[in-house]
């Protein structure tokens, strides 16, 4: 059996004493041994992993989804907590990033990326363990690798950009990566953000697991940003998999999420921090 908790997410779930914040973290618990997915921002971990009762210096491993201090603000607090370990993402994580914003006809540029340097990390017992393409991690659970951007629909999200000699330009967060656990009941795939695109995330691993359905999808699925058109042509194309549990969180905005729920009825749920599920 499988457990996955929410220890991070923008909104507090049913556990006493948790909160929430803007980011994302999931613990998986397995029979041979725990992981994180993801540390979220860094402000909440250590005290929602306290109020959840896990004791986070047992996890064996961290795997990041991709380079953004929402997903990567907790992982100095947890490779001080657990001591050396191995940490499995994208070589992309440590690219500087930001975010901007427009304001009385002026963009502003917000620093948005790993808020750690990578010596800083090794120098606590951080082990980089990188990989490109879909990889294998442990027995049953893979890192997808890069996600090909394939369908015309899911757009990149402006916001976001990275600095480059010639100035700031699109970043389109190749390192952009989920994750994926075999279980009897079909797989279960875990978005970090999917900036990818949700749909060409799944038409990734289809791909690559041939014969196998995706039976849970749970994570961010950064559509919030995405015109009311492009939500439905989302949620139309997500009817296509046979989905039998879909939980939403941190990206994906509440009125997408409301829609995504009358989309899939009994079979949608808000992973909010502190929400867990049982996987067979």
């Amino acid at each position: 059996m499988t457990r996955l908790t929410v220890v991070c997410e923008n909104n507090a779930g049913p556990a006493y004493g948790i909160l929430g914040e803007h980011g994302f973290s999931v613990l998986v618990e397995r029979d041979g041994g725990s992981f994180l997915f993801d540390t979220g921002q860094g402000r909440t971990i250590m005290h929602n992993a306290g109020c959840l009762k896990k004791d986070l210096s047992r996890i064996n491993r961290v795997v990041l989804s991709h380079g953004h201090y929402d997903h990567t603000g907790g992982l100095k607090q947890v490779v001080q907590q657990c001591g050396p370990t191995d940490i499995f993402c994208h070589p992309g994580v440590f690219v500087e990033r930001f975010s901007t914003a427009k304001k009385d006809g002026q963009t502003t540029y917000r620093t948005a990326g790993m808020p750690f340097a990578r010596t800083e990390l090794e120098a606590l017992g951080a082990r980089f363990v990188f990989n490109t393409a879909c990889t294998e991690i442990e027995k049953g659970v893979y890192l997808s690798g890069e996600v090909p951007r394939v369908n015309t629909f899911e757009k990149e999200d402006s916001r976001l950009k990275v600095r480059t000699d010639a100035g700031y330009v699109q970043d389109s967060v190749p390192d952009d990566q989920c994750l994926v656990l075999e279980s009897a009941q079909g797989l279960v795939v875990i978005l970090g953000c999917a900036h990818s695109g949700v749909i060409n995330t799944l038409n990734h691993i289809a791909a690559r697991f041939p014969g196998q359905s995706v039976h849970t999808l749970i994570g961010g699925t950064h559509i919030g940003f995405l015109d009311d058109a492009l939500i439905e042509q989302t949620i139309q194309a997500l009817k296509e998999f046979p989905l039998q549990k879909i939980g939403v969180s941190h990206c994906t905005g509440l009125a997408p999420a409301m829609r995504l729920m009358q989309a899939f009825g009994d079979r949608f749920f808000f992973a909010t921090a502190g929400s867990s599920l049982e996987i067979v």
